[in-house]
């Protein structure tokens, strides 16, 4: 008898052994693929609370008497399971089957378990070992317990192997909840029910109904699973940070930005910064270092972030920052405009720039003249100075005393010189045709002095010089007639006589020159001037004089 129950007993942890070797193998085929690709179910549980209906289903008789056990409908089940890793975890089970027709069980079990986690569902065996109280299958039997003595419960050991499915529900207040759709489990226990005694049919016969059961059982259950913790951590908190602008002057702002990944939302993180250089302020992700005063050079700005005292929940993160040596303003001037008359100005304006950024002030100078202005633009006076170049320097300065200059120039231009107005030649007029009257104005003469009329008319300012050449009086005669034909002559012309001034020459060649005298022009050598009042002038119709001669008496 006891070497068929160990036989029962050898099926029974090879049937376990088997299952678990399957459900690990579907493990490690499930890590090779987890290892190319992350997973993307969620994160395995580290503890798992099941409980729910169990249904359990004997198989096996109480020997010698040979009465058998019946099913039992009505059961519970519950169990924890503690996961060293992703797939292994040790387990304790216990369950109840109180209400069967003719005996009722208890189990209290414990062992390994393992699991695969899929997308959505988890794969699970267990091989278990342990106690099992149990009573006889006659326990329930109303005849026979009033009449005799029956098997009483009794501790006995237990071997479970099986497994099942559970479905993945979603996270609800912070837990994680499943779905065991089914868990299939072989079930064997022996129970000793003590030595056997027939029973007898008098109250002297009474007796205790002994022996022994191996007993094979099917369990089916079913029920919600409530998951605690992960088994993967979480994953590591990172910050990077960056400063803006990288590259700046002393007393320029610079602000620093962290970003940190892989927070808990449940918690709150803290910020902390440090820096090799200015000061620095801020308690969240931002922070602003003042750099005033720092020498140029290139500084590191530390920042930390924490949510919490252990690995992984904490981080830091480094970024430089450089400061650059100090750069003296620049300038550039132009003049508007560069060219000017002597007493003009000019209005000077200047182009700044400093790198920084920084207050500029402004002057200027010049080489001539007078300027004046303290802003971007000023104004050149050119009273005072002399034709020519004007050199302005532009000059400018920031704050720390860095300054730089330009120039640019005015040209003063030469005031135009004075028109000097000249004396004209006009027409000669030549007396050599008529014999008779050689100071008579002809009709060769009369068309030069219509044009000469017309010149002096042209120019209401201008004057005229008429010089006469010939011998003894007939210069001045010639020159009288001209005036005369010029003034009063029949051509209506009505010259001015008092523009027109009459001279003599020193040539004897019987001609008359005129010259025209504009307002202004410098007055030369004519010859020498005529008394007019003692030449009379002649008509140019005028006949000749005859001489009268005197009888001498």
């Amino acid at each position: 008898m006891f070497s068929q129950q160990f036989r029962k007993l050898g099926r029974c942890v090879l049937a376990a052994s088997a299952v678990g070797l399957g459900a690990l193998s579907l493990g490690a085929q499930t890590t090779t693929g987890a290892a190319s690709a992350p997973p993307t179910g969620p994160n395995p549980s580290r503890i798992d609370l099941f409980g729910g209906y169990s249904y359990l289903g004997p198989h096996g008789v109480v020997k010698p008497a040979n009465i058998g056990y019946a099913s039992i409908d009505e059961g519970a089940i519950g169990s924890g399971t503690y996961w060293f890793n992703k797939y292994v975890g040790a387990q304790l089970e216990f369950s109840a089957h109180p209400g069967g027709r003719n005996d009722a069980a208890y189990f209290a079990s414990g062992g390994l378990a393992v699991r695969a986690p899929l997308q959505y569902f988890t794969l699970f065996a267990h091989g278990l070992a342990g106690g099992a109280r149990v009573g006889g299958p006659n326990n329930n039997n109303t005849t026979l317990t009033q009449q005799f003595y029956v098997e009483p419960y009794q501790w006995g050991p237990t071997l479970t192997a099986g497994g099942g499915m559970d479905y993945d529900l979603p996270k609800i207040g912070g837990f994680r909840f499943g779905l065991r759709l089914f868990q299939a489990d072989y079930v064997y226990f022996h129970e000793d029910f003590g030595p056997y005694f027939p029973v007898g049919t008098t109250q002297q016969n009474r007796g205790i109904l002994g022996g022994r059961a191996n007993i094979n059982n099917a369990r089916l259950s079913t029920g919600l699973v409530m998951k605690f913790g992960s088994i993967v951590p979480p994953p590591p908190v990172m910050y990077s940070c960056v400063v803006s602008p990288t590259s700046a002057y002393a007393g320029d702002p610079v602000t620093v930005t962290g970003t940190a990944t892989n927070l808990n939302p449940k918690k709150t993180a803290t910020y902390s910064w440090t820096s090799d250089g200015g000061k620095i302020t801020g308690t969240s992700n931002v922070a602003n270092i003042d750099t005033n005063g720092l020498n140029a050079g290139t500084y590191n700005v530390k920042g930390h972030v924490s949510e919490g005292a252990k690995a992984g929940q904490f981080a830091d993160c480094t970024v430089p920052f450089t400061i650059n040596p100090p750069q003296p303003p620049t300038i550039t001037c132009s003049a508007s405009p560069s060219s000017v008359n002597p007493g003009d100005s000019s209005t000077i304006t200047s182009m700044a720039n400093s790198p920084q950024g920084r207050p500029l002030t402004y002057s200027y100078s010049a080489t001539s003249g007078s300027i004046s202005g303290t802003t971007s633009t000023a104004t050149l006076s050119t009273v005072g100075a002399a034709p020519g170049t004007i050199t302005v320097t532009c000059n400018v300065a920031d704050d720390k005393g860095q300054n730089a200059s330009a120039t640019t120039t005015v040209s003063v231009t030469a005031p135009p010189a004075p028109v000097v107005a000249s004396t004209q030649q006009l027409c000669t007029i030549t007396f050599n045709n008529d014999k008779r009257r050689p100071a008579r104005v002809d009709n060769e003469a009369k068309a030069c002095l219509d044009q000469i009329a017309q010149n002096l008319n042209r120019s209401a300012d201008s004057k005229l010089a008429v010089t006469g050449n010939g011998k003894g009086k007939l210069g001045a005669q010639r020159a009288v007639n001209e005036k005369e034909y010029l003034t009063h002559g029949e051509g209506g012309a009505g010259i001015d006589p008092s523009r027109i001034t009459v001279y003599t020459g020193t040539s004897d060649d019987n001609t008359v020159t005129n010259t025209l005298i504009p307002a202004g022009a410098t007055t030369g050598d004519y010859g020498t001037a005529v008394d007019e009042s003692t030449v009379r002038a002649q008509s140019r119709t005028a006949g000749p004089a005859h001489r009268r001669h005197h009888r001498r008496k």
